[in-house]
């Protein structure tokens, strides 16, 4: 993959979106992702960097207020204690710069763990029933919305703080791919994948269907 994007920088501008931190994001694509990609946006683009330097940061504590956020992570952690699965870990709720990420199995779970959560998930739609639960509390009143994403979490933020985010830092381009998995109604992808000002959305299974495409469309000609 990194050879790859090496190459596109070549012919095409580069960007990442996705809605862990910055340090995932690394953890996810190297140490030196900044370098890599023309654009990097953690967090949904509400932290934003063009050619390594930060150009832009927005806060989901500043936005949301003590008291308001007090609220919401108590009932969520009191969800989280009564709710029967058949393994919890650490690290619940993730506090990010524009959103909270919340795991019912906990994000110190190994990978191993990570997989039969998936699996379980799956079949009995944890995550989703969880998130029907806080939406009804609260996506209207604190104007929340929720998106599950990856295999053992989903995110929280302030309505129109999704990856369309992003599309702001990016509005000189006439021309904009985006490549993703979660692309169906409730997955972290679906908004930008929908949005009219993604010309070119491109669903992908595995980050080889990605290399795949991205071959196939800018690389073979």
């Amino acid at each position: 993959m990194m050879e790859t994007l090496k190459k596109l920088r070549t012919k095409i501008t580069i960007g990442v979106v996705g809605g862990s931190d910055l340090e995932k994001q690394k953890e996810q694509l190297g140490s030196n992702v900044l370098d890599l990609v023309d654009y990097s946006f953690p967090e949904n683009g509400l932290m934003a960097f063009h050619n390594g330097k930060q150009f832009h940061a927005q806060s989901f504590k500043d936005y949301l207020g003590e008291d308001r956020l007090k609220e919401f992570i108590n009932f969520t952690l009191h969800y989280i204690a009564d709710l029967d699965i058949p393994k919890k870990r650490g690290t619940f709720i993730e506090f990010r710069m524009g959103m909270l990420n919340v795991s019912p199995i906990g994000r110190n779970c190994s990978h191993e763990e990570r997989n039969e959560f998936e699996k379980y998930d799956k079949e009995h739609g944890v995550r989703a029933k969880m998130v029907k639960v806080l939406e009804e509390k609260f996506g209207d009143k604190f104007n929340l919305k929720f998106s599950i994403g990856g295999q053992i979490s989903f995110d929280v933020f302030p309505k129109g703080w999704d990856k369309t985010y992003a599309l702001q830092h990016v509005s000189q381009f006439t021309e904009i791919h985006f490549f993703g998995d979660k692309t169906m109604p409730g997955g972290n992808d679906y908004e930008i994948y929908t949005s009219p000002k993604v010309t070119h959305p491109h669903h992908v299974n595995s980050p080889a269907d990605t290399l795949r495409l991205l071959n196939e469309i800018w690389l073979s000609k």
